[in-house]
């Protein structure tokens, strides 16, 4: 066992090492669940969500304050039902050992197969935006590979946690699955446990204390990150189409997405369009902050962010314009309306930071070769989308831009697709999963050679003379 953080209650603590001792103990007694087991685990997964999906919603509106019931449907309820679905169709042919081909001659006999295995005990450590999307979804990966799982919840989502925590012992062993809820010092004396594999999803900063702490057992982590993601419209792509797409996601859990477009480039010639377009957007499907429908921002902290982002825009020449005309933030509710903020340099702190809220920076340009430049100057975004019906235009941003993910068209959407693999690259994250992807990220694809009866390499042993030195002698010439 690892020091613990003296921050942290030495209760609280024990209680971690405990459940991870415990779900060691019992993956060392039966290591590697069969598709049955595996199969049922994932159903069990599903029930907890569907038949508790009232209360959850519930829970996840009083973390936020408000948040749209339409909005945790879709993105936590249905999208996660759906995912598990997913892995439960496909488990099986996921689950088969692979046969690999024998590479030389000298082999002849042997096999090599590849079995995926379960890695044992992981770690999933949930921020608060898409709280059960960003457990449940790892949490189908790692018991499709056969895993025993522990989820750190955020100090954001304190309702949703002790639901979890009160619901999980009816459908789960403890030695199976364990949620916590944060209360001070959790996240990083978690990060210390000597997990098989840890998964994190948040900001940049806490990620890298995050892998600092699992690096000193060597465990290996997936980080989904964030950053600055921008959508790229073509000047030749219907406008308006492209900004309700964009406002749609931009407006969606209050822009609160780490996948969410950050920036928009817009061409120079269409600003003014743009920003016609997008008043006429707002006024039409979100003119009221006050509505249900619209989600609150997660906390004072964070509005104060918001605030002070458009403050400092404002302060250094910025134009600032709300979407929502009169109405101004509702700091009791914490309703924050739509913002475009235009005319920005690299000294604003909107050019610096990820929003994570409803605030749009635009920008101009005049060529594509100004686009790849700029966002290529900065550190790789968690996903791109130009919108653009020139395929050789699409290609292009996609082959000289990178990113974690890429939606053509629209935003977000890659996300949804099960069959795709989800994860960040360099400052946005490192690997993935949903899909099979998931399932390899939480398996050991354990590599297995079977030697023959008799084996070549016998005849070859030393001392190295006569028919061993022309045999050496014969590969190399065959093989230069």
């Amino acid at each position: 066992m690892t020091a613990t953080n003296d921050n942290l209650p030495n209760a609280t603590a024990a209680q971690l090492h405990d459940h991870f001792d415990k779900q060691r103990a019992a993956y060392l007694e039966a290591p590697n669940p069969d598709y049955e087991q595996r199969r049922a685990d994932l159903q069990t997964l599903k029930r907890m969500v569907s038949e508790n999906a009232e209360d959850i919603m519930t829970a996840i509106s009083e973390d936020y304050g408000n948040r749209s019931r339409h909005e945790s449907q879709f993105a936590e309820i249905i999208s996660v039902t759906d995912g598990i679905n997913d892995c439960i169709k496909h488990l099986r042919k996921w689950m088969k050992v692979q046969k690999r081909h024998v590479d030389h001659s000298m082999f002849f006999g042997g096999r090599n197969r590849v079995i995926p295995q379960p890695l044992g005990v992981t770690g999933i450590i949930v921020p608060w935006n898409f709280p059960i999307n960003l457990s449940f979804m790892p949490l189908a990966a790692a018991f499709a590979a056969g895993n025993r799982a522990m989820v750190k919840m955020s100090e954001n989502s304190i309702a949703l946690s002790r639901l979890l925590i009160r619901l999980c012992g009816r459908y789960f062993p403890e030695e199976k699955l364990a949620f916590f809820e944060e209360t001070g010092g959790v996240g990083i004396e978690f990060s210390r446990l000597p997990f098989d594999l840890l998964v994190f999803t948040g900001s940049g900063q806490t990620g890298r204390a995050v892998m600092a702490a699992a690096a000193q057992n060597l465990t290996p982590v997936v980080l989904e990150l964030g950053g600055k993601a921008p959508a790229i419209i073509d000047p030749q792509y219907p406008l308006e189409k492209a900004v309700g797409r964009i406002l749609f996601v931009k407006q969606f859990n209050a822009g609160q997405i780490c996948t969410n477009v950050d920036y928009v480039f817009v061409h120079e010639t269409q600003r003014e369009q743009f920003v016609a377009l997008a008043r006429a957007y707002v006024a039409k499907h979100c003119p009221d902050i006050d509505h249900v429908d619209y989600t609150s921002i997660i906390d004072d902290r964070s509005v104060q962010r918001l605030q002070d982002t458009l403050q400092d825009a404002r302060d250094k020449g910025a134009t600032v314009i709300n979407l929502c005309g009169n109405q101004e933030v509702n700091t009791a509710q914490r309703k924050f309306p739509l913002y475009l903020v235009l005319d920005t340099t690299p000294e604003m702190t909107i050019r610096k930071r990820e929003t994570f809220g409803p605030l749009l920076m635009v920008l101009t340009y005049k060529q594509a070769d100004e686009v790849v430049g700029y966002v290529n100057s900065h550190d790789r975004p968690l996903a791109l989308y130009p919108f653009t019906n020139d395929d050789k235009l699409a290609d292009m941003y996609i082959e000289r831009i990178m990113s974690g993910g890429v939606t053509v068209n629209d935003a977000l959407m890659h996300v949804a697709q099960h069959d795709l693999p989800f994860g960040g690259v360099g400052p946005s994250g490192m690997g993935h999963y949903h899909g099979y992807e998931g399932f390899l990220t939480f398996s050991k694809l354990r590599p297995v050679f079977y030697q023959a009866g008799f084996s070549f390499l016998q005849l070859l042993r030393p001392p190295y003379k006569g028919f061993a030195t022309r045999v050496y002698n014969l590969l190399v010439r065959l093989k230069s």
